[in-house]
């Protein structure tokens, strides 16, 4: 029995590549286990930034290692790094046994969990019909697919007997969902139709909304659910109308604005993420002072930045007036210091209040938990002081005692 460990890199999609990938091997008689017992190790790239990048050379480089010490005796690499560069791979990496591609969608029902038992993540869709000038995506996973809702429907009612308390919904742009299936975006149909199927799960988290196909119908659907979390997650990148259309993103300054007053007229208790790029190509301190003005008055409850990275075979990759990266590093540090403290105020609001939380382990004296508001493995957390005691998956009720930049904590109410 051949015994096959993984290191799965980037995002909760690889993860979800990762699973399938181990499904389909132990199926097949593999023996799943972890790197350091391995015979053979799989790593599951990513390329979008450079940084992800030289993370994976890194990790490559690293088995390498092993392998020549003889403690593993093969090495595959699959994802995105080894979809975008194979051939540079090959000449320059030859002691790794093969190179795989981008893994199909079809085979995630044969799932090996790498989450914890108590949430998972179900990819929906692949690929992305935006075609973002900085954005080497639509390259590497190729034509934007969607799964069919049958589909999605067994995996969901498989999640839930399997007892989840959160399934999360995801893919590079999850409001794109049927537009190739069904010539019309699908996702409230769909939407609709997992809820029904959701007996046991509590908590749907839907992960990466294309601001410009968020419509009122939807946002009342996430306000009426029992079930999806009061979470919305719209990477906007930027507000600047001049940087906006070098970004070819399909949204301007105003529907930005628009689309935030909606959000919070028609969901009262909504947690608006974004993600923002700075550093693009020819931005000026103006724009990047703009940028800063938009989000001190927007105060999202979640925020992520990244430093623009020149992605070769992207439009944006040739524009003129490169910023130089002491510059970006310096935009990028202005924005995270600027979110600690919005995101400090925001944190306040909750001192007081009692709140559903998801617990998910336990650290010296405190339960960690989140919040509806808190996707995994990107937010905040909830430590908590129990009387009673808890286990992964447990929802209780929290009354908040003090706040933090991005944190809070409290008791639990009997």
């Amino acid at each position: 029995m051949k015994k096959i460990g993984i290191l799965s890199l980037g995002c909760s999609r690889n993860l979800v590549d990762s699973e399938s990938i181990l499904g389909r091997l132990r199926l097949k008689g593999c023996r799943i286990t972890d790197i350091a017992k391995a015979d053979i190790a799989l790593i599951n790239t990513c390329a979008f930034i450079e940084e992800a990048k030289q993370e994976s050379i890194e990790a490559i480089l690293g088995l390498i290692e092993l392998k020549k010490k003889g403690q593993l005796k093969k090495i595959i690499v699959y994802g995105c790094l080894s979809q975008r560069y194979k051939d540079i791979l090959r000449s320059q990496l030859p002691e790794v046994d093969a190179f795989v591609g981008k893994v199909s969608l079809n085979h995630e029902e044969k799932r090996f969990a790498l989450t914890p038992r108590h949430f998972a993540y179900l990819k929906i869709c692949e690929g992305c019909l935006n075609n973002c000038s900085f954005c080497v995506i639509p390259k590497i996973k190729g034509r934007f697919a969607s799964l069919d809702i049958e589909a999605v429907l067994a995996r969901v009612s498989s999640f839930d007997r399997e007892k989840l308390a959160e399934l999360n919904i995801i893919g590079q742009d999850i409001t794109a969902y049927g537009i190739d299936l069904y010539a019309r975006p699908a996702l409230q149909e769909l939407l609709k139709k997992i809820e029904a199927r959701c007996k046991n799960i509590e908590w749907v988290r839907l992960l990466y909304l294309y601001p410009s196909r968020i419509t009122t119908e939807l946002l009342e659907l996430i306000r009426d659910s029992e079930k999806i979390c009061k979470y919305i997650d719209l990477p906007l990148q930027h507000i600047n109308d001049r940087i906006l259309g070098l970004m070819r993103r399909r949204t301007q300054r105003r529907q930005i604005f628009s689309l935030i007053e909606d959000a919070r007229k028609i969901i009262p208790q909504v947690a608006l993420r974004t993600s923002i790029i700075v550093g693009f190509p020819s931005e000026t301190d103006k724009e990047f002072r703009q940028l800063l003005d938009f989000i001190k008055e927007v105060k999202f409850e979640r925020l992520g930045a990244f430093i623009y990275s020149p992605e070769e075979g992207t439009q944006a990759y040739n524009f003129a007036k490169q910023v130089p990266l002491a510059i970006k590093k310096e935009r990028f540090n202005r924005v995270m210091a600027l979110q600690q403290k919005v995101s400090a105020g925001v944190n306040k609001n909750f001192l007081g209040k009692d709140i559903k939380v998801l617990i998910e382990g336990k650290k010296e004296d405190y339960y960690l938990g989140r919040s509806e508001f808190d996707a995994p493995e990107v937010d905040g957390i909830v430590f908590v002081k129990s009387k009673k005691a808890l286990k992964p998956g447990d929802f209780v009720k929290v009354k908040i005692s003090d706040t933090m930049e991005y944190d809070l904590t409290g008791e639990v109410v009997l």
